[in-house]
């Protein structure tokens, strides 16, 4: 690994593609940097409206169940700034002018020195989104910073100090995550419209389902960990030239 552990930053912004991506990449990083005093906000390009097999859902209504439980994800990792919605349609998300304008918007008006997303240049990544979600991350930055992008948002350019890229073939940077283990789980416990989807849980999960969700969010960080010489991580490409 090429560095760990950033110094804690004052303000940190995560841009995931759908409600629980953020939590499943970087849950234990956001919730070590709230319990040390940073602001963490989030920002959610998609509106989650494919997350289900129930070819019958009512999609209006999952758009809400799954804004609600992002919103409860981010208190329950400490996040006291903003959860923002884009609203594009899931599936859909497109890098273009329009989202790339409200990312850069975002930037500068939260000001994070640490910006995390998905990296876009992973191979063979299937899901359009998760590309399109870290294109918007990548040039939502240039935009922000350079002061002759979007000077109808009336924002003062920012330049953030560091970008940590989630689901990188190949990380060299580690987020010491040792205690914030179940911060992540219990984070990931709030999007119940996910159990079947993402976390293998049943629609009801007792003690032993929910204890087994725990390990597996403990092994995968300790996976990662393996890798770094530490017991527990997440795992990041970083860009600090920015």
């Amino acid at each position: 690994m090429r560095s760990r552990n950033l110094a804690r930053p004052e303000r940190a912004l995560a841009i995931g593609a759908h409600p629980d991506d953020i939590e499943l990449n970087a849950g234990a990083t956001l919730a070590k940097w709230a319990a040390a005093g940073s602001e963490v906000s989030l920002v959610v390009c998609t509106d989650g409206s494919k997350g289900t097999w129930d070819p019958n859902a009512d999609l209006e209504e999952l758009v809400a169940v799954r804004q609600r439980e992002q919103r409860e994800s981010a208190r329950r990792l400490g996040a006291t700034g903003e959860v923002v919605f884009l609203g594009w349609v899931d599936g859909e998300l497109a890098s273009g002018p329009e989202p790339r304008r409200q990312v850069a918007s975002w930037i500068r008006t939260l000001r994070p020195d640490v910006v995390l997303g998905h990296d876009p240049w992973r191979r063979w990544r299937l899901h359009p989104d998760h590309r399109h979600a870290g294109w918007l991350t990548v040039d939502g930055i240039v935009a922000a910073r350079d002061p002759h992008f979007f000077p109808d948002l009336g924002l003062e350019p920012h330049r953030p100090d560091a970008l940590l890229l989630f689901e990188a073939d190949e990380p060299d940077h580690a987020e010491d995550a040792a205690g914030f283990a179940s911060a992540k789980a219990t984070a990931l416990e709030a999007f119940v419209s996910q159990y079947e989807t993402t976390l293998d849980l049943p629609p009801e999960p007792d003690a032993a389902d929910r204890a087994r969700l725990h390990a597996w969010v403990g092994d995968r960080l300790a996976d990662a960990g393996a890798s770094a010489g530490l017991d527990s991580a997440e795992l990041f490409k970083l860009i600090d030239d920015l």
